[in-house]
């Protein structure tokens, strides 16, 4: 793994927006989205995105040049469409402007239709959160990954959600952000390429077992045609079906309720049609927004100063170790792997962006 500066990675991402063709304003929040998830940790979902986002350039599924359209609207409601572009900036706009409609009426919720990939689900919410708001987060995916319960092949997305609050203390809420699947195929592709033997139980294969080799898992859940992703909780005598529900109510909200595309029903023909659900909840309607943040931190604190297990290992929650990451990465750099950078290396020979890892 070779350590790079986040200001040389964000200028990265920037050159091969650029050369795709977003407009400056859009590739800017597109790289501050994926810089930041990288530096918290979620290797998954920022750098190591650029050659999947590539791959959909090439098949015309992107259209990087598209704006996001406001097609429906009410006074705490709103419907985005997004132009089947990345969904960055997108779900910035969106997120920003159910914060706005929830300080006016208490509550704003806002679904976006024909989005794409957006990175990690956990920035959005916190945009709520540090605006001194609640915030709530669902996706669907473009790709069928995760097996149902009791099932042998994939119908699901990994339907991620995320939910943020504000504490007392601004420079740390409380900020969940989790898939309904036990793993994200993104973690899958990190280990893929590092080489190193997958969990047993994050990825199935058709038959309910195992698959432990990290190339052959990756391969299975690019082909969606048997095994694939275990609901959150692993298996049936874990609770998987928890996930599994989970996943449909994602699906419901960010789909249904978007008017955004149900993977297993699409034509391969089809946009992608990604959708998101954004909902903003200003606290000052319910009470003095100090005493919310108080008793957030009131859980939170109460939760930390638990006694450990382990003495090595204090009792957390949702955020802290991302926090943890952030400072550490902003001291020693971003880790990038070589295989990526021998593939980060290819696009920009391809597109004629500047080459600086």
């Amino acid at each position: 793994m070779n350590l790079y500066p986040a200001e040389t990675v964000r200028a990265q991402i920037l050159a091969v927006l650029s050369a795709w063709g977003m407009a400056s304003a859009k590739a800017s929040t597109t790289a501050e989205v994926m810089i930041e998830t990288d530096l918290a940790g979620i290797d998954s979902h920022g750098i190591s995105m650029l050659p999947g986002y590539q791959r959909l350039i090439d098949l015309g599924k992107l259209d990087i040049r598209a704006d996001p359209v406001v097609s429906r609207e009410s006074a705490a409601t709103a419907v985005v469409d997004g132009g089947n572009n990345l969904g960055h900036a997108t779900m910035v706009a969106a997120m920003e402007l159910a914060c706005s409609k929830a300080r006016e009426t208490g509550v704003g919720v806002v679904t976006v239709r024909r989005s794409h990939h957006f990175g990690a689900a956990g920035y959005y919410s916190k945009l709520a959160a540090d605006a001194g708001l609640v915030g709530l987060l669902t996706s669907t995916t473009r790709t069928k990954a995760v097996v149902p319960t009791r099932s042998s092949r994939p119908l699901l997305g990994t339907n991620p959600l995320a939910f943020a609050a504000p504490s007392s203390n601004p420079d740390a809420p409380f900020v969940l952000d989790m898939s309904t699947s036990t793993v994200a195929v993104n973690k899958v592709k990190v280990y893929d390429y590092l080489g190193q033997p997958l969990p047993a139980g994050w990825v199935l294969d058709g038959a309910g077992e195992p698959v432990t080799d990290p190339g052959t898992a990756y391969s299975l859940l690019r082909s969606e045609a048997g095994g694939g992703l275990s609901p959150l909780g692993g298996s049936e005598s874990l609770s998987s079906h928890k996930g599994y529900g989970l996943a449909v109510m994602v699906q419901i909200l960010a789909g249904a309720l978007a008017g955004a595309t149900f993977a297993p029903l699409k034509d391969a023909s089809d946009d992608d049609n990604i959708g998101h659900f954004c909902l903003a909840i200003d606290p000052g309607f319910f009470g003095e927004p100090e005493d919310f943040s108080a008793s957030v931190s009131q859980i939170l604190d109460t939760l930390r100063a638990e006694p450990p297990a382990s003495p090595d290992r204090p009792v957390l929650v949702a955020g802290d170790n991302e926090r943890r990451v952030r400072a550490e990465r902003l001291e020693i750099g971003i880790p990038v792997s070589a295989a990526l950078i021998e593939q980060l290396g290819g696009i920009c020979a391809k597109t004629g962006a500047a080459f600086l890892l």
